[in-house]
């Protein structure tokens, strides 16, 4: 067997699994989420394997009937019934540490006839990150680190990156096959393969039949506007598809768990803000497999370039939130005018923002902190700081409460 590479989630699930009886590990397919919880369970029922998903439909109680525990029950989508059989199990007997359930789609899980409400504690995994390819990962996440406002806490690891090491990071991809076993053309075979059977197979377990020439060329035009504010009717009519098919399409990949959205930051000390959320799609190098584009295609392209960058940079942040104790949310910011524009909000408890700008600079100026320093301004003291977050190699100060820091501190 492989060396079981540890990845971010493994203390805060092992954590889980001491107090609850059940949790709900989800994420992307393939970002290594049975490996993980294989790690932790002593059975399991693979619903993938039509053998075993075929017991489930015939007695999903049954199914569960003298397993071992903790019990995995990975893909869970598959054969939707064994939740009921998991919400009778953990009904009957409370006791800790009974099931993980893992999934790839995210169907109707904030219903609230969803059986798993207020039984089975949801956690979200992530691709790979630098920090656990290099099997270096810190302690106390970053997020945490700089809750109470510290930005001397920012650290960077060696060695030094460039901007072409950076973008080369971004489209290793954070899917552990590619990352860690593919290079060159066998990873970029693997992310078009990825996103032939997100349009194809995974689509058809979450819906009816669905147009995939017409899906794909929506999601060109997502991948091309990733960390970017445009409304789904302007994406839709760019992919040539009507907004309610195209508000369509943004669900079924929402439910894919491949785009995410960051909603719009607000507080009625600043007027004029921009409601609208910002679309991500999750992995940065499947951004590149989209929209078949390479690192030397990237360097001629400064707008795609920036929003790659912005891609890997949130994707490391969103890793790192399931085992934040500081429990921040992320947001971004923009006023009407988009004169004004803070690429990541970080938010704590009683209202405390942490800004982040990223950009492809190696020698930043205090211009680019302006917009943080303006929102340093109107928040007063509910502003603990601003991060310039660059590609060059050496941290240094940009005013009050503002700093720039290279793009690794985030995983250093």
């Amino acid at each position: 067997m492989e060396r079981y590479l540890p990845r971010l989630v493994d203390r805060t699930l092992g954590e889980l699994l001491r107090s609850h009886p059940a949790v709900l590990l989800t994420g992307p397919r393939a970002t290594g989420k049975t490996t993980t919880a294989l790690r932790f369970a002593k059975s399991a029922i693979r619903l993938d394997r039509p053998e075993q998903a075929a017991v489930v439909s015939a007695d999903p109680d049954g199914a569960l009937i003298d397993l071992a525990r903790p019990t995995l029950v990975d893909e869970w989508q598959i054969s939707p019934e064994i939740l009921g059989a998991v919400k009778r199990a953990v009904d009957s007997n409370p006791q800790r540490g009974q099931f993980i359930v893992t999934g790839s789609v995210r169907g109707d899980l904030d219903s609230p006839t969803w059986p798993g409400t207020g039984r089975l504690i949801r956690m979200e995994m992530s691709g790979l990150t630098p920090a656990e390819l290099s099997r270096h990962i810190p302690r106390t996440p970053v997020l945490d680190r700089l809750a109470d406002g510290d930005l001397s806490q920012l650290r960077t690891a060696p060695p030094r990156l460039s901007l072409r090491d950076y973008l080369g990071a971004a489209l290793t991809s954070g899917f552990p096959e590619p990352a860690l076993r593919l290079d060159g053309r066998g990873r970029v075979r693997w992310l078009d393969s990825y996103v032939e059977q997100l349009l194809t197979r995974d689509l058809a377990e979450i819906a009816e039949r669905r147009d995939p020439a017409r899906l794909r060329r929506f999601l060109e035009v997502y991948a091309l506007h990733t960390a970017g504010v445009a409304d789904l009717t302007s994406l839709a009519s760019t992919a040539g598809v009507s907004r309610p098919t195209g508000d369509a399409y943004h669900r079924l990949l929402q439910n894919l768990l491949v785009v995410q959205n960051v909603p719009a930051w607000w507080t009625n000390r600043l007027k004029r803000l921009a409601k609208s959320p910002k679309h991500y799609l999750v992995d940065a190098a499947l951004v590149a497999a989209i929209v078949r584009v390479d690192l030397a295609g990237l360097m001629r392209d400064s707008d795609l370039l920036g929003r790659i960058l912005d891609t890997f940079v949130m994707s490391q942040l969103r890793a790192e939130l399931p085992r934040c104790d500081s429990r921040p949310r992320l947001y971004h910011l923009r006023d009407q005018d988009g004169r004004r524009e803070v690429d990541i909000i970080v938010e704590y408890g009683g209202g405390r923002v942490l800004g982040l700008e990223v950009k492809a600079t190696s020698a930043p100026k205090p211009a680019d902190g302006r917009h943080l320093s303006w929102l340093r301004d109107e928040l007063g003291d509910r502003f603990i700081g601003g991060i310039v977050l660059h590609t060059g190699a050496r941290p240094l100060s940009l005013g009050d409460r503002i700093v720039a820091a290279p793009i690794s501190s985030v995983w250093s």
